[in-house]
């Protein structure tokens, strides 16, 4: 007899990002926190703590559209200006939303992300 298939959950694990320049990508995050391995000149993988990723080197950067991405933090105002520091643009500064506060940045190949908190 058959067995019914199983259905299996599809999480996200992985994000990429397509960006001009590696070292300038991997120093706006590192200060959140993120660490990087290299793979070869045009590929770097980083971890932010709770998801991997990596930041594949091309002049092909299309950052407008898409899904925001958005990223946990214990110290929201702490982030706000770590982002800052690091030379994003903040889209939309801290609001309320039900569940929590958030704000939106754009970093510096104009990816939007978004960082909340409780």
């Amino acid at each position: 007899m058959d067995q019914p298939m199983t259905r299996q959950k599809n999480s996200i694990n992985y994000i990429e990002f397509n960006v001009k320049d590696i070292q300038q990508s991997k120093a706006f995050y590192q200060h959140l926190g993120w660490t990087f391995t290299d793979f070869g000149p045009a590929y770097c993988e980083f971890d932010s703590g709770e998801i991997k990723g990596g930041f594949a080197q091309t002049d092909d950067v299309q950052s407008a559209g898409g899904a925001l991405i958005i990223l946990y933090s214990d110290h929201l105002e702490h982030s706000l200006q770590c982002v800052k520091e690091a030379g994003a643009t903040i889209v939309q500064d801290i609001f309320s939303f039900p569940g929590g506060r958030r704000f939106h940045f754009k970093d510096l190949d104009g990816y939007e992300l978004a960082i909340w908190s409780l």
